[in-house]
């Protein structure tokens, strides 16, 4: 797919068509590794895992008490309490010990009496309540029975997934490899660091790659290749026959120095040029010997959207793993929005308030600062033609998303 600089665009695909053509692209790799439980949060289970203990392994007190047995404590009342000889150790007919919630039940137990059930004078206790075996005790297992399948594979562990698995004695699991990507900064404008006059420092490479880590892969950052085109065909090359994934930032468009499809052409294939979203529009992808490749702008604000939009669900097929769910919530607008139909516009928006949030940019696309500053984004449908202030919107906080 070779451009004409001065032409534009040969052609614009929608997001959603977008989307489904990259995951296409995207072969879920087969890497696996087996890691102590204890080192896995954020981690992709890749085979099934099941208690290996119960929870709890032992009968506990449910409430704070006495344990008893239920039989000593039959046809208790206030009116008729049953006595019982307080002791500390097994307890035999007649005789209760003092627990707290979660201790194991004494041998020979097989109830609590509620502390508020019982009378304590001239060193017995009277009980005034009549009691079931099994009652007020968590019994083994009540929790988790041993051998219960806890998690499916696929399924990416958080915090209090990795409690349970040291809770039912599970050591070690078989977890997925993250998907490898390179991440390539391209422009000859871009320095790492004390830019000159007319030079830039280089962030989108660190945003995506942090993105990326985010999301559930595994990024390399590699150096930032100038607007030449042997050197970006090497780059790419290189990257493409080491990673599952490879992402490059800036050089999407059809300027002069936009190398970037024609390289992908000549060693590869372009699959899309130019999605019909707003910020994002010069964004591209294709593939290179079976590696898909992610052309992303260079204006941040574009890269991010791209980012989002294709390469999060593209880490998460290539990871066997759902993406975790955008945190959404309805809000009033205090200003209207524009949209150009038939692209998809994500205006990023500022909580006022009261549930209203105002819109900071529509356009904008070079402006970091409005991604930061910004609290979430209302996605405007390509069917739509703008919101009026007043109207009642979807807030989509991708910040949150992990």
């Amino acid at each position: 797919m070779t451009h004409d600089h001065a032409t534009g665009f040969g052609s614009v695909t929608r997001l959603a068509d977008a989307r489904e053509e990259l995951l296409s692209l995207v072969e879920p790799h087969e890497r696996t590794e087996r890691v102590e439980a204890t080192d896995v949060v954020g981690r992709v289970l890749a085979e099934p895992v099941a208690a290996e203990r119960a929870v709890p392994h032992f009968e506990r007190a449910a409430m704070d008490g006495y344990a008893v047995r239920a039989a000593d404590t039959h046809g208790a009342s206030k009116r008729a309490p049953r006595r019982l000889d307080p002791t500390t150790d097994d307890i035999a007919s007649g005789e209760a010990v003092r627990i707290n919630t979660g201790q194991p039940l004494p041998e020979g137990a097989d109830a609590v009496v509620m502390i508020e059930d019982i009378t304590e004078r001239d060193g017995v206790i009277d009980v005034t309540s009549a009691l079931a075996p099994g009652e007020n005790v968590s019994p083994v297992g009540e929790d988790v029975p041993e051998g219960r399948r806890l998690f499916e594979a696929g399924r990416r562990l958080d915090p209090a997934d990795v409690a349970l698995l040291r809770a039912t004695g599970v050591e070690s699991v078989v977890i997925r490899d993250p998907p490898s990507v390179s991440v390539i900064a391209t422009g000859e404008e871009l320095v790492e660091d004390d830019p000159d006059r007319g030079e830039v420092v280089e962030t989108n490479g660190t945003m995506v790659a942090g993105l990326l880590e985010q999301w559930g892969g595994r990024a390399s950052k590699d150096e930032i290749v100038t607007d030449d085109f042997d050197r970006l065909v090497d780059a790419i090359r290189t990257a493409a026959e080491t990673d599952d994934l490879v992402v490059t930032t800036g050089g999407s468009s059809v300027g002069d120095r936009d190398l970037l499809p024609d390289v992908l052409e000549s060693i590869g294939e372009m699959r899309a040029h130019g999605v019909a979203i707003k910020p994002g529009h010069p964004l591209g992808f294709g593939a290179v010997k079976g590696t898909p490749i992610l052309v992303l702008p260079g204006y941040p604000v574009s890269c991010f959207v791209g980012a989002t939009q294709l390469l999060r669900p593209a880490i998460a097929r290539a990871g066997e793993f759902e993406p975790a769910p955008i945190h959404n919530r309805e809000a009033q607008l205090a200003g209207k929005i524009a949209s150009e139909p038939g692209v998809r516009t994500f205006a990023r928006v500022v909580d006022t308030g009261e549930g209203q949030v105002e819109p900071i940019r529509v356009a904008g696309a070079s402006v970091l600062s409005s991604i930061t500053d910004a609290d979430g984004w209302v996605v405007v449908p390509e069917s739509v033609e703008g919101y009026p202030a007043g109207e009642t919107v979807t807030v989509e906080a991708w910040r949150w998303t992990v």
